[in-house]
């Protein structure tokens, strides 16, 4: 299976930036659509954003729209996901993973089969 390291959680007061990075455990990231997507404390787990696997496409949702960007460097194998202008609604742990490319599943940014959800890294919007 594909496997992902993330990185880049923290605190940060209402209206601050992270930016969380995703390494994949592969040889090569050049086949893969991946999103984002987060899980607050009972709440059901929601996509964020995705990006294409040559970074030409890009979803996100629209909560977060205007405010993160999503992006990739397949030589170092890793997605990224700024957020800017974060809000106490943004709270949750965050995580990373291939989805499925059909035009009607990207553009939901709908997880691949198979995913496994690890332990991804709390980010915490709080003044």
């Amino acid at each position: 299976q594909l496997q992902f390291v993330e990185s880049g959680g923290g605190l940060v007061q209402p209206g601050g930036s992270l930016r969380l990075s995703c390494t994949a455990a592969i040889f090569t990231l050049d086949y893969y659509a991946v999103g984002w997507f987060r899980q607050a404390p009972g709440k059901e787990r929601e996509p964020v954003s995705c990006i294409s696997s040559h970074g030409d496409s890009m979803n996100y949702g629209d909560s977060v729209k205007g405010r993160f960007t999503i992006s990739r460097d397949n030589a170092k194998k890793t997605v990224y996901l700024q957020m800017d202008k974060l809000n106490p609604e943004d709270t949750a742990a965050y995580y990373c993973a291939a989805v499925k490319v059909h035009p009607a599943l990207f553009s939901r940014c709908v997880c691949a089969d198979g995913v496994f959800w690890g332990q991804g890294p709390q980010v915490t919007v709080s003044s």
